[in-house]
């Protein structure tokens, strides 16, 4: 047989030159070999520590331990008192492993549980519905040198309905800027969420109190959780990425001037994508319905000249927001 000549073989020039020698590829032969089945090893008997205390010693150990005067104490303090005695019994390793063993090593102080917090689920179906805002650092002309900017945003419309620059931040400050817009908005009781992150002037009581006078809701953001709070972040990036945004600002008027047009532009000029490519001041205050018109009247135009060019179906503008999320509920999967 191949296999008997092999296993000949292999022991005087090698499994490979068996194989080269009766026509087997080598491949094939450990293939077969392995689907043989494999000796039945026998269980491993452990080889004791030589080191290891003897169960006596580790009784003596466990006594000590459990004494009134040490049973309420850590091993290394314990291992330290029997050392000022003349006593060694075990290292603290070994009195942790001991104690392990008997299951008695756990945190025995009380610790701080705190419940989840709340996922918040917020939706807009127009404009002055949810407001998001937020403060972010601009840096100044000198090292540790800030200015804040304060910046309220409609989710909806994405447009910026109220903003302020200021040398610190304040939660006297961000009252007066939430006040003076919701305001200047007219805002009525009951319509409103104003949304933000746990930053202190965000979480304050002056800013709470404010708002449950002016019948806002409020919502706060989870901790360590920046995406419960996207609207504001994105603005703040579309801020900071534009190409004349300075690495420092000389001064707080050169910061004012510069996020004066900033705002300027990202209200009546800036296509928003997330808007259908409208600037978000059309969109807040109802013109992005006509303009909407007249672009599908252009588009309209352009396929009755050229229907050729259009292979799938005749264009269309990009669609109007119908709501807007923050953190929109998963649809559940219906089960079968």
């Amino acid at each position: 047989m191949i296999d008997d000549a092999i296993n000949e073989l292999a022991p005087l020039v090698g499994v490979t030159a068996a194989c080269t020698a009766v026509g087997r590829p080598r491949a094939t032969h450990y293939r077969w070999h392995r689907k043989s089945p494999l000796p039945v090893r026998p269980d491993r008997v452990p080889t004791p520590q030589p080191r290891a205390l003897e169960e006596v010693e580790r009784k003596e150990v466990l006594r000590v331990l459990h004494e009134p005067d040490h049973v309420d104490e850590a091993p290394a303090t314990v291992y330290a008192k029997l050392l000022d005695e003349g006593v060694y019994l075990a290292s603290t390793s070994t009195m942790y492993r001991i104690l392990d063993a008997e299951g008695e090593v756990s945190e025995r102080r009380r610790q701080a549980t705190h419940p989840p917090r709340v996922k918040p689920e917020l939706v807009a179906g127009g404009p002055n519905a949810v407001w998001s805002w937020d403060i972010t650092k601009l840096l100044g002309p000198a090292k540790w040198t800030y200015y804040y900017l304060y910046v309220i945003i409609d989710i909806y419309s994405r447009y910026t309905p109220g903003w302020m620059l200021a040398h610190v931040e304040r939660a006297h400050l961000a009252e007066r800027l939430l006040a003076d817009t919701i305001r200047t908005q007219g805002v009525n009781r009951g319509e409103l969420t104003i949304h933000a992150d746990r930053g202190a002037s965000m979480a304050s009581k002056p800013v709470a109190l404010l708002l449950s006078d002016l019948g806002v809701t409020k919502t706060h953001s989870r901790p360590h959780v920046s995406n419960d709070n996207p609207y504001s972040e994105a603005q703040f990036k579309t801020l900071k990425y534009r190409p004349e945004f300075p690495t420092r600002f000389g001064s707080i008027e050169d910061a004012r001037s510069f996020t004066q047009r900033f705002f300027t532009w990202y209200n009546d000029e800036h296509r928003h994508s997330g808007i259908g490519y409208h600037t978000p001041a059309n969109v807040h205050y109802g013109r992005a319905e006509a303009i909407q018109k007249q672009r599908a009247a252009v588009l309209d135009a352009a396929y009755q000249t050229h229907p050729e060019r259009f292979v799938r179906k005749p264009p269309t503008p990009p669609p109007l927001p119908q709501v807007a999320w923050i953190n929109k509920p998963e649809e559940e999967t219906p089960t079968q």
